[in-house]
């Protein structure tokens, strides 16, 4: 037996490594990338190339097989055509991938992680020109010149990271996605303000990207909804918090050097003419600024999360999450609760209460905007204002200035329909 056992591991030193298997193969649609997931029993060399006339992209993975069969992809979302595979010599294994148009292929090698095992990454992205047509229609100015303000919401992870995991299937990607939606529709109701999502299903975006998606929407402010995990499962409350100092400050020398930024950082004025000194002096202005309304949105988040669920913490909290460091764009991130607490993993996937998480993230992005609105934007206009006369009713004198009655309420501060002759009401932007 000894003798069969030493001769195996010669003939596969001899020969090379084990074949890996490939388990299975997962696929991810995004509005500017398709990712491809191959899961492995181990690490694999591979090569990636593409080919024209007809378009398409080669993987070969070198020791590898493959014993089952492609998923039924559904294609309509993404560039391609059809994907197929075959053996090539005797230890190769050829995926080949048809598309309708060019792509730019990317690969890498993902150790095992939490559920996930060695896993091989394929992202065909796209070209610029479809990315930069999607993004041109946010921020059309309105009629008479103004703006709406423009409100970046991030759900977090998505596609094969599923970020944290709860009991009950409870993931932390599909619970972010839908608060994150129910925050999208709250936005778009609201007078003076224009939402945009990071990503509007199930798949990944970098934290990098996420960012860059935000400054091309020209955004005001940008939340991120996460919700929060520990190895203790008693471990519970929601938290809001900010970009630290330190995190902020090791950004701005990378920020300096794109030359994207150089330009447009602040009220237009461009930087090329501006020594290095200079240009550090005027970028950490604008950080410091933005760190401070950042954790002055996040105080007014906090205390209306508080109305909703136990806070983790009673002051906002600092960290170098990367998907902050947007030097010129005010940004929180909020931590609606611990999935990984029973009890609130079951509030989370609660239609209910994520709904009234997402009310509490408007209510505070609502009031620090309509106290701090930015120049030329709607909620920047001078309220009108109206004294009531004998005989008005509040439909009636929403109907005339053309609002809603709980907004013509809401700005007022009525809890009835009652109205006193000569009170002033104060009309706000339609």
């Amino acid at each position: 037996m000894t003798r069969v056992l030493a001769f195996i591991l010669l003939f596969c030193l001899a020969t090379g490594s084990v074949a890996v298997e490939v388990k299975h193969v997962r696929m991810w649609p995004a509005p500017d990338n398709t990712r491809l997931v191959f899961d492995l029993s181990a690490p694999v060399e591979h090569t990636i190339f593409s080919l024209k006339a007809p378009n398409r992209v080669v993987i070969d993975l070198k020791s590898s097989r493959f014993s089952g069969r492609l998923p039924r992809f559904d294609y309509s979302k993404t560039r391609i055509r059809a994907i197929r595979f075959a053996r090539r010599n005797q230890d190769e294994l050829r995926f080949v991938i048809d598309l309708n148009d060019v792509v730019r292929p990317k690969s890498f090698i993902l150790k095992p992680q939490g559920d996930y095992g060695h896993r091989l990454v394929i992202d065909l992205e796209h070209g610029k020109k479809q990315i930069l047509k999607k993004t041109r229609k946010t921020y059309i100015p309105q009629q008479n010149g103004r703006r709406d303000i423009v409100i970046a919401i991030d759900a977090g992870h998505g596609g094969d990271d599923p970020g944290a995991l709860g009991q009950h299937g409870a993931r932390e990607k599909d619970v972010v996605l839908a608060i994150a939606r129910r925050l999208e529709k709250l936005i778009r109701k609201e007078p003076g303000m224009t939402p945009v999502m990071i990503r509007t299903g199930d798949y990944y975006v970098g934290l990098k990207q996420r960012v860059r998606i935000a400054r091309k929407k020209r955004a005001d402010l940008f939340v991120s909804i996460h919700a929060d995990a520990f190895r203790n499962g008693k471990a519970r409350g929601s938290s809001v918090f900010v970009l630290s100092e330190r995190g902020a400050s090791s950004e701005v020398a990378s920020f300096l050097a794109r030359s994207e930024n150089r330009s447009d950082l602040i009220g237009g004025i461009s930087l090329d003419d501006k020594d290095d000194l200079l240009k550090m002096v005027l970028v950490d202005m604008v950080k410091n600024s933005t760190i401070e309304d950042s954790h002055e949105i996040a105080s007014r988040v906090l205390r209306n999360l508080k109305g909703v669920n136990r806070l983790h913490k009673s002051q906002v909290e600092r960290a170098g999450f990367r998907v902050l460091k947007a030097p010129d764009v005010p940004s929180i991130l909020v931590e609606t609760a611990f999935i990984s607490n029973p009890a609130e993993a079951r509030k989370l996937k609660s239609g209910r209460h994520q709904q009234a998480l997402a009310n509490a993230i408007l209510k505070g992005v609502r009031s620090y905007f309509h106290a701090n609105p930015p120049p030329g934007t709607l909620l920047a206009q001078k309220p009108k204002k109206h004294i009531i006369t004998r005989g008005e009713t509040l439909s009636g004198i929403a109907a005339r200035y053309r609002i809603s009655v709980a907004l013509l309420k809401r700005s007022n501060g009525l809890r009835s329909n009652t109205l006193h002759v000569g009170k002033v009401l104060h009309i706000p932007v339609s």
